[in-house]
């Protein structure tokens, strides 16, 4: 593949995807409004191509030659001959509609108009443009370089001629593509809100805390706890996602954000970054100030309580036609490195067993949060499996 691929934002995010195309032969332009942060763009860049020209982990030429396709621009008709831009910039949908209305006059009739988009939707996105039929979500995943998955989201107005040239132009980037529907959230960000709000909502309750939590997860082959991940991300990037969610999702109970991330996300708390979280930072260090143990007595009832409400929104997000199974699956394994894909555990707890932990939860809660998808309360009745 061999085409030019324009990137618009220069950030971890919009860098990262300049190198992965580039990595596969493609020429890349890359723009920001802020031409300055071309600096530690480039200097990113170089340092990952040589890091993974050290590991013998290059295989369209040395590092010097995929920096070298490359380019750092201050001009949007610097991307009239490129067959596919993504938009790569801060998640606020005016700034997005901006970005798309004025590219659009730039580029050829045939450039696909992508937006990296996490959570906004793209028939909004898609509303900014004549041609609507060629403007289509590519999300891909923190750092890009490292993560295997994308998600392609066709929006209401994305013609099928557009998504099967996206799929034709990723199938040479060495990555795992699934689809989804333009649905808040889509497949990865829909799936994965109760790893952290059924987490915060036993922390909030006092049931457990941070560090047990954390151990609690890992002791499922998690690489990262909730806790460590969502100081990992960033407060201001999880706790927005949550709210985005939960707020175009009219306000469905099930993605409501917690209080108790909203004061850190308010107080400037951002986890890693900004040296504070739930946990301490120091030097890039963790530091647990609880003092407190882990009980591993305890690993287990919160382990089935937090992995049943994600079985439940995959559950939700097929039964919903998102996404298809395998699509979910593979999505939450490439794309937040779960152990396994949700439906696969589910047939391996038990659908019945699942179901049984959720009603528990609705009996003794009492709030829609914890309803049952209807998808696996069928199964549990007719005795069926995911993958049977």
């Amino acid at each position: 593949m061999s085409g030019m691929i324009g990137v618009i934002g220069a950030g971890a995010m919009g860098s990262g995807i300049a190198q992965v195309a580039a990595m596969a032969g493609c020429k890349v332009v890359v723009t920001d409004s802020n031409p300055d942060s071309f600096t530690n763009a480039k200097a990113g860049i170089k340092q990952s191509l040589e890091k993974l020209a050290s590991k013998n982990k290059l295989t369209s030429g040395s590092a010097e030659e995929v920096f070298g396709r490359i380019s750092f621009v201050n001009d949007l008709n610097a991307f009239s001959d490129c067959e596919l831009v993504i938009e790569a910039v801060i998640e606020k949908l005016d700034v997005k509609q901006a970005i798309f209305s004025d590219l659009e006059g730039r580029v050829s009739n045939s450039c696909i108009l992508a937006s990296n988009t996490s959570s906004l939707s793209i028939a909004s996105i898609a509303s900014s443009c004549k041609h609507k039929e060629r403007v289509v979500g590519i999300h891909f995943f923190n750092p890009p370089v490292l993560m295997k998955l994308v998600e392609v989201i066709p929006g209401i107005t994305t013609s099928r001629e557009t998504v099967d040239k996206v799929y034709e132009i990723l199938g040479t980037w060495n990555k795992v593509i699934v689809t989804a529907k333009d649905t808040p959230g889509f497949i990865v960000n829909k799936v994965a809100r109760p790893f952290y709000g059924e987490s915060l909502r036993i922390f909030d309750e006092g049931l457990s805390f941070p560090t047990e939590i954390d151990a609690a997860i890992k002791s499922l082959g998690f690489r990262m706890g909730p806790f460590e991940l969502m100081d990992f991300i960033g407060h201001d990037v999880n706790y927005r996602v949550t709210e985005t969610v939960f707020e175009q999702m009219f306000y469905d109970p099930r993605y409501k954000p917690s209080l108790t991330q909203r004061r850190l996300f308010e107080a400037g708390f951002y986890g890693r970054k900004s040296g504070r979280g739930f946990y301490q930072y120091d030097k890039g260090e963790v530091v647990d100030t609880s003092k407190k143990q882990p009980d591993p007595t305890n690993f287990q009832w919160i382990a089935d309580r937090i992995i049943c409400m994600l079985i439940n929104e995959a559950a939700d997000t097929l039964y919903m036609n998102i996404a298809n199974r395998d699509d979910i699956d593979n999505a939450m394994i490439n794309g937040v490195n779960y152990p396994q894909g949700l439906l696969k555990w589910c047939d391996q707890i038990g659908v019945k067993k699942v179901v049984e932990v959720l009603d528990d939860l609705y009996a003794n809660y009492s709030e829609d949060r914890y309803r049952t998808c209807l998808l696996l309360r069928k199964m549990a009745d007719d005795d069926q499996s995911f993958y049977n």
